[in-house]
């Protein structure tokens, strides 16, 4: 039985290509932190999580003196087992961001040392629910962004074959939102999905009154109307409004979702794999929306998120924003606006080292040696 001999940790620093504006933040990085496990088989997997562009050297912080020491000698196989005593390792600081997104750069490398080991690609060694996801895209959607640019953006990549895009809401009137949704909608059509995203910016009285301007635009949901951890008016506005709720990125365990979706809350899941704490817990969440009959469509990461959502049956879209463009060999292959995860072993990313390297902020590393 092979064990755990050594886990490498880096960071890297990716500057988005765009500029990010949204109702709460504007942000010009990503920490990236990225952990490569080998076990005594000299087998070698690599995972990576993410912070919008401050937190990453906490999350180093404990991946070096907490986590990855208390992977050396374990069973890499044991993902579940793993995962539930690094949790308990680090309970005084769960649930929360800085515990999960360490966990889950450990959580996604197993996952990825098992599928090389056993000669499958995640999508299908996870379930292989379907070959292909369709893509929208939010990069072109950014608050700051004036009217002309976003229908520019989204006839753009309609005439790609995308099936929808996402537009930031949040401008300091209610009018401007609704100019800026009517604009893309005349310009798209009817068959163009429209997204609306409010980055948990509003109050319930303020949501409720946006919603009615995303239904008169046919938007197809409205996400993070409020503040991620009020159950309660979610439940209210889901009653106040005909708009699909969509809820997720702000969420870092299976019991949150649980919650929200017992009180009726959220109409579609979009779970971080990185933000929940890896690819264990991740399929949990989906699974357990399947059994609400409520779709999921994850937040960011598309680079790791195409596989998840093409082992899943209850997935229904992926999020276009690059990530990985400037550290990879290869790029998330797309076909007339679908996602096609790749047929590897592994997590579907062909890593760049020499990329990583060059843009190397931190490098540690644990051994039995």
């Amino acid at each position: 039985m092979a064990k755990i001999t050594k886990v490498e940790m880096r960071m890297i620093d990716l500057a988005p290509k765009v500029q990010r504006v949204d109702a709460i933040q504007s942000f010009v990085s990503q920490e990236t932190p990225i952990v490569t496990v080998t076990d005594s088989d000299g087998a070698v997997g690599t995972g990576y999580s993410y912070t919008i562009g401050t937190g990453g050297p906490s999350v180093m912080a404990l991946l070096e003196h907490t986590l990855a020491p208390a992977l050396l000698g374990k069973d890499p196989e044991r993902i579940d087992g793993i995962w539930r005593d690094l949790l308990f390792r680090t309970h005084a600081t769960s649930v929360g961001a800085i515990t999960s997104l360490a966990l889950a750069a450990i959580d996604t490398a197993l996952w990825d040392l098992r599928c090389r080991k056993h000669g499958l690609p995640l999508w299908k060694a996870a379930g292989g629910a379907r070959e292909s996801i369709p893509l929208y895209s939010t990069e072109g959607g950014w608050l700051h962004l004036e009217t002309g640019a976003l229908v520019d953006d989204a006839l753009a990549m309609q005439a790609q074959g995308f099936k929808g895009s996402k537009i930031k809401i949040g401008r300091e009137h209610i009018s401007e939102d609704a100019t800026r949704l009517a604009a893309v909608r005349a310009a798209v059509g009817d068959g163009y999905e429209i997204f609306a995203d409010g980055n948990q910016g509003f109050s319930l009285s303020e949501a409720i009154r946006r919603a009615q301007v995303l239904e008169a635009n046919g938007v197809g949901w409205f996400e993070e109307p409020l503040q991620a951890d009020d159950v309660s008016a979610h439940v209210e506005l889901s009653r106040r409004t005909c708009v699909p709720i969509a809820v997720g990125e702000s969420m870092y365990s299976l019991s949150q979702f649980k919650d929200y979706l017992q009180a009726g809350a959220a109409s579609v899941v979009q779970v971080d794999v990185a933000r929940i704490g890896g690819i264990t817990p991740w399929l949990k969440t989906a699974h357990l929306a399947e059994a609400f009959n409520v779709m999921v469509c994850p937040h960011f990461l598309m680079e790791l998120h195409l596989s998840l959502v093409c082992a899943i049956p209850n997935a229904k879209w992926l999020e276009y924003i690059p990530q990985l463009d400037t550290v990879t060999r290869e790029q998330m292959r797309i076909e007339n606006g679908f996602a096609v995860p790749s047929d590897e072993p592994g997590l579907g990313i062909a890593w760049d080292w020499d990329a990583i390297e060059a843009q190397e902020l931190f490098r540690k590393s644990v051994t039995t040696d």
